[in-house]
């Protein structure tokens, strides 16, 4: 089933995070809270103003998002747990900067 959300509407994946610290310090699943992390699996179109002019999303589809602990909806799609959520729930897109651009 495929679903596109309405508005400035962002269907969320959650993405597990680490299973271990830094340190090593391997984290059991009683100790682990919900995943604030996440890849942007489809989008609406964006919101429109007072005018109807269309103002269009910053995330897009792939886009690895940071959102806030109780953002959004969960909703089933296939036997797959998702999230729903407007654009202004998400606090930032994640940038992996690779090692050859720091270095430079």
């Amino acid at each position: 089933m495929k679903m596109r959300p309405l508005q400035d509407r962002v269907l969320i994946r959650r993405v597990e995070p680490e299973q271990k610290t830094s340190g090593g310090i391997i984290i059991p699943d009683t100790a682990k809270e919900k995943p604030t992390e996440g890849e942007v699996v489809a989008t609406g179109p964006g919101s429109r103003d007072k005018d109807g002019k269309l103002h269009p999303l910053d995330v897009k589809t792939g886009d690895r998002v940071l959102f806030g602990k109780w953002s959004g909806s969960e909703v089933k799609l296939d036997g797959e747990d998702l999230m729903i959520m407007k654009e202004s729930d998400i606090l930032g897109v994640i940038v992996h900067v690779s090692k050859k651009s720091k270095a430079a």
